[in-house]
């Protein structure tokens, strides 16, 4: 297949990417490599997709790429924000899959920076889903997520559920999302797969996502931040997991019987369907750093919620999706990497 993916210098973009790699589909990536975390971590992303060494801070934005490691991948960096950057890399080939995953992320951010995300999530969506209207693509596959169900209570969380009650803009924005997706299904026939994903680790991770801060403040022998005085639960979700179940929806369509008067337009939950609490989490991580560590026990912070906890059986039954990867498996992997590979 000819797959675009957007995001591709992010965690499970460029994990996606370099699978699709490995067993032959053709794959373009895009990313603008904003800086809203350090850059030299999705520097060193592209630099395991590409196999070759460029000094990342010259890289120009419009200029391609192409792996001496999977000679069937190429990078161009651009901003989906950029109608007539988006236009031009679809003016490329025609794509037989679409996966968005590009975004502005972080619940915690969408706070203080409330106006990024409608660029990016909302206008950087419409210029995706624009294009695969205008260039004939018939499937677009994109990253929702599992803040969409905010003050829910009802646990497990099942797509069923009113997403209505978004404590965050980034949750807004991704729920704006389905809506749109669903929108441009209806109106021209565009099949579009949602997926709400659960919280994600796992090597080359966000380092503003809890295992790299709880791994970095290990390290640097400082006392890890514990929101909710530690009361929280959470759908910790192995990256390698995530990556197979996105592919899952790529290599499978909605099936028809699943299409809501007919428009081919369908949410999964991806997660581990397994939630644990944090303090649960971060004793596995203490293992496998070999010391506890000191705890600073702080309120909740704005934004987030209280658990997660992901009902997984539609994406399973419709896609084939089964997570495999077990708590200690997924610590210790990235306990193994960021001792070996993270940046300093």
């Amino acid at each position: 297949m000819k797959i675009l993916i957007t995001g591709a210098a992010g965690f499970i973009a460029s994990k996606i990417a370099a699978m699709l790699a490995q067993r032959g589909d053709e794959v373009i990536g895009v990313d603008n490599i904003n800086d809203y975390y350090d850059v030299r971590l999705k520097y060193a992303r592209l630099r395991e997709l590409l196999g070759i060494e460029y000094d990342g801070n010259d890289m120009p934005f419009s200029k391609e790429y192409t792996s001496t490691k999977y000679p069937n991948f190429s990078f161009i960096r651009l901003s989906i924000e950029n109608k007539m950057a988006v236009d031009a890399v679809f003016e490329l080939m025609h794509y037989d899959v679409v996966v968005n995953l590009a975004a502005q992320a972080g619940v915690r951010y969408s706070i203080t920076n409330p106006y990024s995300y409608m660029q990016s999530n909302l206008v950087g969506f419409l210029n995706i889903l624009e294009a695969c209207r205008n260039y004939n693509v018939p499937k677009l596959v994109f990253a929702s997520s599992s803040s969409v169900y905010g003050m829910n209570e009802k646990v497990p969380y099942n797509e069923e559920d009113k997403v209505d009650t978004p404590v965050s803009l980034y949750a807004a924005s991704k729920k704006s999302n389905e809506l749109m997706a669903h929108c441009y299904s209806k109106l021209y026939g565009l099949q579009t797969i949602g997926l709400r994903f659960f919280t994600v680790y796992g090597p080359w991770g966000r380092p503003d996502m809890s295992p790299m801060l709880f791994a970095t403040a290990m390290r640097e022998g400082k006392p890890i931040k514990v929101f909710n005085h530690g009361d929280m639960i959470r759908d910790f979700t192995y990256i390698d997991d995530i990556a197979e179940g996105t592919i899952c929806t790529i290599d499978h369509d909605i099936p028809e019987d699943k299409r809501e008067n007919g428009v081919a337009y369908r949410i999964y939950n991806i997660g581990c369907s397994h939630p644990v609490k944090l303090m649960e989490f971060i004793t596995e991580m203490e293992n496998a750093y070999g010391a506890e560590v000191q705890k600073e026990f702080l309120p909740m912070q704005l934004g987030d919620v209280y658990q997660t906890n992901a009902d997984t059986r539609r994406l399973e039954a419709e896609m084939g999706y089964k997570p495999h990867v077990s708590l200690h498996e997924g610590i210790g992997e990235f306990m193994k990497w960021f001792k070996e590979k993270s940046l300093d």
